[in-house]
């Protein structure tokens, strides 16, 4: 099974790319994401999502692990296949796509050729326990708590929202309901907030649920 190519560019199409390695050219199908950051002749290194079918074997290629793990999950949402999953990753990047699921943006989703509004809506639906682990890194995951300050940097959605989100996770709201809180307070501030003021937002967004 492959997981990985390093070569060089030989060859792009409008949604694929040839890459030669070591005289072996691999066809990769990529979003356009990727795609626009790869030029003819140069190397690159994809990380590769290998679909085996009775009739095929499909490679897809990904610049980085949090795209290649947005386009596995995305894929598992009934109705989202590999094309489908890429013209997503096309239009909305890793941290996007962890803001707009959290805070249930459909018409973001929608976006994408190939989502019409219902689709967009399973996959709000499916994902939105999901999105707030993957914000958080593995540490979510295995139920760790962390300090904001030590929140992972380099996973999908790291930044202030992410620390942010961390912080509002020790005080013991779930990931998804934390992230959600978080990514609206960050939609209705304008600039880039620091984590102190997103943590007082998110409270915000939090505090009619705790009135009983």
């Amino acid at each position: 099974m492959i997981a990985r190519l390093k070569g060089l560019v030989d060859v792009l199409g409008d949604d694929w790319a040839v890459i030669d390695v070591n005289g072996v050219g691999y066809l990769v199908f990529c979003s356009s994401r990727t795609l626009s950051l790869l030029n003819i002749g140069e190397a690159v290194a994809l990380e590769i999502e290998t679909h085996v079918r009775e009739d095929h074997i499909h490679l897809y290629g990904f610049i980085d692990l949090g795209e290649r793990d947005w386009f596995k999950l995305l894929t598992t949402v009934q109705g989202v296949g590999a094309k489908v999953g890429l013209a997503i990753l096309g239009v909305l990047g890793a941290d996007e796509l962890v803001q707009v699921i959290a805070s249930g943006d459909k018409a973001a989703i929608t976006r994408a050729p190939g989502v019409g509004p219902k689709l967009a809506g399973r996959i709000l639906s499916e994902l939105k326990d999901k999105v707030g682990a993957m914000a958080l890194g593995p540490a979510a995951s295995q139920g760790v708590r962390i300090p904001a300050a030590e929140a992972p940097t380099g996973a999908p959605g790291s930044s202030s929202v992410s620390d942010a989100t961390s912080a509002l996770v020790n005080l013991g709201y779930s990931p998804s309901d934390a992230l959600g809180a978080v990514s609206r307070a960050a939609s209705q501030i304008e600039g880039e907030a620091d984590v102190e003021t997103l943590i007082r937002a998110g409270l915000a967004q939090l505090a009619p649920a705790d009135v009983h």
